[in-house]
């Protein structure tokens, strides 16, 4: 049977493609073979954002997440083994929106520019689709190891992408050359999502979206010295 790990996202670009980040440590069983399983794992896992976005981690129940399912508490024991294996779906699918949040087409000769700022934009309002599970994920972090080492991994899988991106950039001749591409997606992503943290999940800071993907784009476009492909 397939596990997380190894589902492949179907129509994504190979330099977007990131695999699970949820490790055999947190012994997440395999994924169903049967329609009918799959559903009943997607409403158990949907069924549960519901209840930890309401009660949070530490006061949601098995049995309120399987009420609203509605299905019996032997139904969950038959896809989780507890309720740390079903927030880490939970946080799974929130960060697969967020690292292939959907975007516009954009023509080539548009430009990087262009790029960059339809990748903040789509970030961002993943972001804020998500905030209230980010803000979750920075609690249980603190108190749980596995689950600190689910979001260094996850901040690693968002700066390795932008890194491929940063480096495909230089070899096109559009991006500083000399500039350490690990160095500078690391840091640029974790701006991006530090602000995302704080704005959304925190409401700290200004929250009009589009003042937040300008300035974002423009220290991407100027950190990298961004050309035109004109």
């Amino acid at each position: 049977m397939a596990r997380e790990k190894d589902v492949v996202v179907e129509g994504v670009d190979a330099i977007d493609q990131v695999g699970s980040l949820i490790d055999d440590s947190m012994n997440v069983r395999d994924l169903p073979t049967t329609p009918r399983g799959r559903r009943t794992r997607e409403s158990l896992v949907a069924a549960a954002r519901v209840v930890f976005e309401r009660d949070g981690f530490l006061n949601a129940r098995l049995v309120d997440i399987t009420a609203e399912a509605s299905c019996s508490i032997g139904t969950f024991y038959t896809y989780f083994e507890t309720k740390e294996q079903i927030f880490a779906a939970v946080i799974e699918a929130a960060r697969h929106d967020m690292l292939h949040p959907g975007m516009p087409h954009l023509a080539d000769e548009e430009g990087p520019a262009a790029v960059i700022e339809a990748s903040n934009r789509a970030y961002l309002l993943a972001y804020q689709r998500n905030a209230k599970l980010m803000w979750l994920m920075q609690q249980v972090s603190m108190i749980d190891p596995e689950f600190e080492k689910l979001r260094a991994r996850s901040a690693m899988r968002f700066g390795e992408r932008n890194m491929r991106r940063i480096k495909l950039l230089q070899e096109k001749g559009l991006a500083d050359p000399s500039i350490d591409a690990e160095l500078a997606a690391r840091a640029l992503s974790l701006m991006v999502s530090r602000i995302a943290f704080e704005v959304f999940a925190l409401g700290e800071g200004p929250r009009d979206l589009e003042d937040l993907v300008e300035t974002c784009t423009k220290l991407w476009v100027n950190g990298l010295k961004i050309t035109s492909l004109n």
